[in-house]
């Protein structure tokens, strides 16, 4: 069942104003971490176990001890650039508790020692920019922003900024391409970022929920941290379940969770008349799940890599028997044709080619040899590229076609959808 630690109070209207997270205790642990050594708050995060909640799940405070250990200026960088389709647990953290995601990043940036910090916000999140804003304006007001907080000796300076509605800026280094004013297109690492990243200095990024879950980890320790999870995959996690469940949204609930209970006594199961067919279970470029291999999935990093899927950013899309797969397919090739930055051949030419085979099969005009085609081009892309756009195309291609062949076999042979039956002149 859920385990509301992070969204506890997301549903009081208050809450998203200063004095309203003040009434349950906000910026408290601000105020204590202030008083604890920067070292102390870093061995804190990495005994807990948080693991970056943007899609890699690397552990946040062994990436923060990459720092060098001297006193030059870093940064501090929230990855909101939240393009991953099927998620937007990040846009509800912003909307319901600003403040919650501002004070995670002033007692991360006080570990760090960074004595500034950016919010990466996607394009298309107008109206959580002017959000952040506001609450980033009250918490100067308020003194928990700025020189010398809370009498501390501690500065620290925030502020937003706007993508232009990229998804290839979701990358780190890309997004401080983008941050610096450049191309938003990924860098190759080594350098990594917490050596040479914004304007070649050290620079931290982490996504929104792993920067506001410094404050629970922090107030109420380690071990009460740890009670939620499993042993490498601890605490809770926020999942944005969509398709047709009966009731979608963001859930949080303990990762290890079962695959199956979030979609059954969360989100009340199917809608009357429908049957599970296949589960994306970590945004759209993790490996499709059947809806046999789902029956004893559990919601952690650690089982979904042995399933051979991957946790990913937490967007479960639900797919009932009524879905063509080749019909999402194409969905799915064409987001990643358009999103491609372009500067590695393999994902460049691989999304355009993946992107029209499989068109080219739901207009009717496929041959059966496309299907191999379509999956010899998918394992030519993978690992062969700066950034993981490329895999992240291959990936659900391959699953896809591998475990539903039989509705491309069928779509080839007759020009229609097996699953909807209805010829593709008349759709």
């Amino acid at each position: 069942m859920e385990a509301k630690i992070l969204s506890e109070h997301y549903d009081k209207e208050n809450f998203k104003t200063l004095d309203g997270y003040k009434q349950y205790g906000g910026y408290e642990t601000l105020a204590a971490s202030l008083k604890k050594q920067p070292q102390e708050i870093i061995d804190q995060v990495k005994a807990a176990g948080v693991r970056g909640r943007g899609g890699a799940g690397f552990p946040a405070g062994v990436k923060w001890g990459f720092l060098p250990k001297n006193d030059e200026p870093r940064y501090l960088l929230c990855n909101a650039d939240e393009g991953e389709p099927g998620t937007f647990k990040d846009r509800l953290m912003m909307e319901r508790a600003p403040h919650q995601l501002i004070e995670g990043m002033i007692i991360s940036a006080f570990a760090v020692k960074s004595l500034k910090s950016y919010i990466y916000i996607r394009g298309e999140y107008a109206h959580i920019l002017k959000i952040m804003e506001q609450a980033i304006d009250e918490a100067y007001k308020a003194g928990y922003l700025g020189e010398n907080i809370l009498g501390s000796g501690f500065t620290h300076h925030m502020d937003v900024y706007s993508g232009a509605g990229a998804y290839i800026c979701g990358e780190e280094t890309a997004l401080i391409s983008s941050l610096e004013g450049e191309k938003g297109q990924p860098k190759l690492k080594p350098p990594f970022p917490a050596i040479e990243g914004y304007l070649h200095k050290p620079t931290i990024v982490n996504n929104v929920e792993t920067l506001a879950a410094v404050v629970p980890i922090m107030r109420d320790g380690v071990d009460a941290y740890r009670k939620y999870g499993t042993e490498k995959s601890s605490g809770t996690k926020l999942f944005s379940i969509s398709g047709n469940v009966v009731k979608p949204g963001v859930y949080e609930v303990p990762l290890g969770y079962p695959l199956m209970d979030l979609i059954n006594i969360e989100c009340g199961g199917l809608k009357e008349g429908r049957k599970l067919k296949a589960v994306i279970p970590g945004g759209s470029s993790a490996p499709i799940l059947t809806a046999e291999e789902c029956a004893d999935a559990t919601m952690d990093y650690e089982n979904m890599q042995q399933k051979g899927s991957m946790l990913g950013s937490g967007a479960v899309i639900v797919i009932d028997d009524s879905n063509c797969m080749v019909d999402l397919l194409t969905v799915l090739m064409h987001f990643y044709h358009h999103e491609s930055c372009g500067q590695c051949t393999p994902c460049r030419e691989g999304t355009g080619w993946l992107h029209k085979i499989v068109s080219s099969i739901l207009s009717g005009n496929g041959r059966l040899q496309d299907i191999e085609l379509a999956l010899q081009v998918a394992n030519n892309m993978k690992s062969k590229t700066i950034c993981a756009l490329s895999d992240a195309a291959a990936f659900p291609a391959i699953s896809f076609i591998t475990k539903f062949r039989e509705e491309f076999e069928f779509y080839v042979r007759e020009g229609r959808s097996k699953v909807k039956g209805v010829l593709n002149a008349e759709m």
